[in-house]
This record gives structure tokens, sequence and C-alpha cells, in this order.
């Protein structure tokens, strides 16, 4: 344990981030300060928020500043503790960043339990990604027993939770996805009631099919042609929760095209719409709702997830650039160092 490989953010990107502003260098394994703990990271969440923090555009959170280790939460193993809350061996959830190693104030981290759940869970269906999933549609798609449900980015971290709460709430569920196998796998194995690939060249007309009574709910992830397919299909009064726009993450300029803002905001006041963009911290006091309905719906079968683990931190870049353009199943991570728990 003598060096720390991490991932800077050299240069901000202009469009798709690459090798050139994400840059593989050594560093030395941080020192551990009064009250702080040295964690060991063994998987590093890769979530398409990050695009956003690599920006020097304002957002609701501050950017990444160049030089710096790009941020992530990860999972990991305690090395070294200089606080009494955790000790050598510990598997806790925390902002590690993009490296092996990291130092940590025990306010950020949370100690995780192997023997209830894989701690790779911590950032995926049982972390932020499941979480939004939960608050987001049940505050702002506040779903009903027959409603319609569509889902874009069905297949990834927040889009396979969203799906399956919805079908326990008893919704008709409808996910959108960029593949085949994608779309037959949130129907087989999820329960979609069903799936369109939004690449076909008849996507709008098999979205159609796939919503006979009209459009109540749409858990928006992606934007783009979908949102366009989508919104000719909303029935009056529908709920759009706006958790994310991942097909404009690398846009460089404003789109070609006649102004569509007035019929848009025509139909919103028409089919008297509620659309309202949200980022799960809004809702930390839902946490324990969801710590307490989460797992045992996972523990019933009631909700299933898929992980993309990528070995390698040298792979990050690229698995980062997969994941922009919806090449990842599931939620995605990078296995950083050894876990021992699967051993």
């Amino acid at each position: 344990m003598t060096t720390n490989r991490q991932i800077i953010l050299a240069k901000r990107p202009t469009g798709m981030p690459g090798d050139e502003n994400l840059k593989l260098q050594e560093g030395a394994v941080p020192e551990v300060g009064e009250g702080q703990v040295l964690v060991r990271t063994i998987y590093l969440s890769l979530d398409p928020y990050m695009r956003g923090r690599m920006s020097a555009a304002k957002s609701y959170a501050a950017s990444v500043e160049e030089g710096s280790v790009m941020e992530g939460a990860t999972v990991g193993q305690v090395v070294e503790s200089r606080s009494g809350d955790f000790k050598q061996g510990d598997y806790v959830l925390c902002p590690g960043g993009w490296q092996e190693y990291s130092v940590n104030s025990p306010k950020a981290m949370r100690k995780l339990d192997p023997a209830q759940a894989p701690i790779s869970t911590a950032v995926g269906v049982l972390g932020m990604p499941g979480f939004t999933a939960y608050v987001g549609l049940d505050e702002i798609g506040k779903p009903q027993k027959g409603e319609t449900v569509v889902v874009s980015a069905a297949a990834g971290a927040v889009g396979q939770v969203v799906g399956q709460i919805a079908k326990l709430k008893g919704c008709r569920v409808v996910g959108v996805a960029g593949a085949e196998d994608k779309c037959k796998h949130v129907v087989g194995a999820y329960g979609f009631d069903a799936c369109v690939n939004y690449k076909d060249a008849d996507f709008r007309e098999q979205l159609a099919k796939a919503c006979p009574d009209g459009i109540d709910v749409y858990f928006e992830n992606v934007g783009g042609e979908t949102f366009d397919a989508v919104m000719e299909l909303v029935n009056d009064f529908a709920r759009i929760p706006v958790c994310g726009r991942i097909a404009h993450y690398n846009d460089t300029a404003m789109p070609e095209g006649p102004d569509r803002l007035p019929g848009f905001m025509g139909k919103v006041l028409v089919k008297r719409l509620l659309i309202k963009g949200f980022i799960q911290f809004d809702y930390i006091h839902r946490q324990g709702d969801f710590l307490k309905d989460m797992p045992v719906w996972i523990s019933e079968g009631k909700v299933k997830y898929q992980e993309d683990v990528v070995e390698g931190l040298e792979n990050a870049v690229s698995a980062f650039q997969g994941l922009l353009q919806g090449k990842n199943r599931g939620k995605l991570l990078i296995q950083v160092g050894d876990d021992p728990t699967k051993k």
C-alpha cells in the first residue's frame, strides 16, 4: 500500500469526456488525520449525474475542480481508522471518488453488513439509484392502480426499480430502452408489461400500441426522441418526474429546428400536466421508508436488479462513455479492488 491510483479531472470536456479529460495517475496514499478513516475502494459507482460535475455550468451541486479527483460514491473496506465509529475491516459506503484509497469523515460514511445484502447494492438498488426511483415515483408520479406508467432507460439502475415499484402499485408498466436484449430483460426479469426499443424505425407506433389507454405517469431519464413520443400520448393530469436527460448531457449547441416551446407549454396547460424536476436528496426525509420497504421487496423477490460490473479503475473512462451511450446493462460499477465478501 504505497501508491494510490486515481483518475483526475484534468480538463473540462466539450461533448463526450475522454482520456484527455479524465486522466489516470499515481499518487500517494493519503494520511489519516484525527477523527478520519482511510478506506480501500472495492466498488466505484458510475452514474450519469457525474457528467454534470465535469462541467463548470452552475447546477444543484458544485463542479469538480480541474486537477481534482473525480467525485463518486464508493463501497470499500476500512484500512485505518482514527475514529471510534469505525474499525479496521469494516465495510462502508463513502464518497471516495475515482481512486483506490480515500480519507473520509465518519459523518459521510455508513457501515454496511455483508450478511444483509451484497455490499455492491449500497450504491445501487439499496443506494442512491434505488432511492431515486422510490421517491421520484412515489412523491411526484403518484401512480394509481390501473394507470399506465412509462419508464425511459428502463434497463438502467433507476429505471429497472421504477418499473417494478409501479407494478407493485398495480399499474401497467411500459419500458423504453435502446436494445432488444434490454427490452426482453425488463419484461422477462422485472415483469414489465411491454418494452419498446426507441431505435426502431416504428418506435412511435410501437409505443402507442403498448399504451392503448394513453400515459398517466412518465418517469423521465432520457429526453430526446423518447420524450417527444411520450408527449403525444399523455393523458389529462399526467405526472412527469424529471430525473435525468441523458440524451442531452453531451450537447454542445442548441438543437436545430423550429421553437417548439409554445406548443409544448400549450399542451402543459390544456392537459393540466405536472412536470417536476427533482434530486433525490430533496426527499431525504423518506430514506427511512425506503430502507424499510426495499430490503423486504428484494427478499420477497418482488424487486430484482441487475449489476454491470467492469473490472479495473483503468477502464472507468471507457465504461463511463458507454454509460452515456446506453451500453450498460443495469447498475454500472467499477470493481477497483478485491471483494473479500465474495470469497
